[in-house]
């Protein structure tokens, strides 16, 4: 199995950057993709970014230009640079990773990213 463990979230000012990380431990192998979710109150989790085999990526219209995934060295590892913060960015990020030949969904347990000033 695979598992995932975030950092990185916390308090920024409107217009600050932060950086979250997502290590993944176990059969690293079978990961198809990682990308980053989000989930503000009331509101349902949405795709923010992904990666997949070959640095292909994809990226919501929301973040376009201002967010960037990348994969650390080691290819477990999976970094989102979110710069030019918005308010509207404020949630929980989680970290995702598909995996094996079921596709199955894997989760991290999340880390909050408020921007707020």
């Amino acid at each position: 199995q695979v598992q995932l463990v975030e950092s990185g979230g916390g308090l920024v000012q409107p217009g600050g950057s932060l950086r979250l990380s997502c290590a993944a431990s176990g059969r690293i192998s079978s990961i198809n993709t990682m990308g980053w979710y989000r989930q503000s109150p009331g509101k349902e989790r949405e795709l923010v970014a992904r990666i997949r085999s070959g640095g292909i990526t994809n990226y919501a219209e929301s973040v376009k230009g201002r967010f960037t995934i990348s994969e650390g060295n080691a290819k477990n590892t999976v970094y989102l640079r979110m710069n030019s913060l918005k308010p509207e960015d404020t949630a929980v990020y989680f970290c995702n990773a598909v995996v094996g030949v079921t596709y199955l969904n894997i989760w991290g347990q999340g880390t909050l990213v408020t921007v707020s000033s």
